[in-house]
């Protein structure tokens, strides 16, 4: 259910043009200056993607900074891998995607009541998504200064983008305000979602129809949010199975392979690090793929805190296989929609 609200709100903040409107003055603001502009359009690209989830999304988004970037001479996989890397730092702190998918791999609804997203926002998941920003701008300073020059403007523009309004500027804010209810006030992250959704919808003047279109024009985005995560929502009913199983099967891998298993959490967080390449096409270190067993028998052979688990996975899940994998729908997207070949987005 709070996967299906936060859709529909990533398309309210899509119908109303606030999206695109952050994404404008962004570019406004960082002039004829590239590396501040991407600075910037990183930073802005995250912070809409703490509230915003799924392909529908990610493609609304990408089909106006991607020619935003290109058309600034810089390189087509470099674009690519900038946008994308935003996106996923975005994730870190999304209430829905980030935390309530990945903490369903390892509790139930009511365990552990005390690790909630205001602990993990406030002590963890900040810092991710700055260092991730921080990251991702910096790798794509050194691969443009490496990049010998070689670029290609690319003059690409989104359909009707000139005859696009602005939505105001108090409305801007809308994207965080979910996120912020929940951190600050342990709001209802639903509740969230229908208060800065509605608002969107008033401010923008997107409800000043009859009821019955206003009704009809609520149940529309919802429908095309709902249609934006119908991988998502498949996963999420075929994940409590897939835990049962892993809980049966849990003892058997413990034999074969607990012994070289590392029991020490120093010792996990160095040997993730270090292959945290493992994380791409679905490998053993993402739970999106193979890592779901990888967390079962780790978690059974050491004494690892629920929260510590849960961050060393989230890393390779989000940074490696939510925002650079082919695997992914979105990245599949962005190599068509840029005709970028895999090996040079690699």
């Amino acid at each position: 259910v709070n996967v299906c609200w936060g859709a529909w709100f990533g398309r309210v903040l899509m119908e109303t043009g606030i999206a695109s409107t952050l994404i404008r003055k962004t570019v406004e603001l960082g002039g004829d200056r590239p590396l501040i502009t991407i600075i910037l359009l990183n930073v802005v690209t995250a912070f809409i993607f703490t509230a915003m989830m799924g392909a529908g999304p990610v493609i609304a988004i990408g089909v106006i900074v991607l020619p935003i970037l290109m058309s600034l001479g810089i390189p087509k996989a470099i674009a690519m891998f900038t946008f994308m890397g935003s996106v996923s730092a975005g994730m870190y702190l999304n209430p829905v995607l980030q935390f309530s998918q990945m903490r369903a791999f390892l509790l139930g609804a009511d365990e552990m009541p005390q690790f909630s997203f205001t602990w993990y926002a406030t002590h963890w998941g900040y810092y991710a998504l700055a260092i991730s920003v921080v990251s991702v701008s910096v790798l794509t300073g050194i691969y443009l200064k490496f990049s010998g020059g070689k670029r290609h403007a690319w003059a690409a523009q989104t359909a009707g983008a000139a005859q696009t309004k602005d939505a105001p500027a108090i409305a801007l804010i809308l994207p965080i305000v979910p996120v912020v209810l929940k951190i600050a006030f342990d709001f209802s992250v639903i509740g969230g979602f229908v208060i800065a959704g509605f608002a969107a919808l008033f401010i923008c003047g997107k409800m000043k129809g009859t009821f019955k279109e206003n009704c009809q024009l609520v149940n529309k985005l919802y429908y095309e949010g709902v249609v934006d995560t119908a991988p998502l929502i498949g996963f999420l009913l075929t994940l409590p199975m897939f835990n049962t199983c892993a809980t049966y099967a849990s003892p058997y891998f413990k034999v074969v392979i607990g012994g070289i298993m590392p029991r020490s959490e120093i010792v996990v967080c160095v040997v993730f690090a270090v292959l945290t390449i493992l994380g791409f096409f679905r490998g053993p270190l993402t739970v999106y793929g193979c890592g779901a067993a990888t967390l079962g028998v780790l978690s059974g052979v050491g004494n690892f805190s629920i929260p510590f688990l849960f961050c060393a996975f989230t890393i390779p899940s989000t940074t490696v296989n939510v925002g650079s994998c082919i695997t992914q729908s979105w990245i599949a997207w962005g190599l068509a929609y840029t005709k970028v070949e895999s090996r040079d987005y690699l």
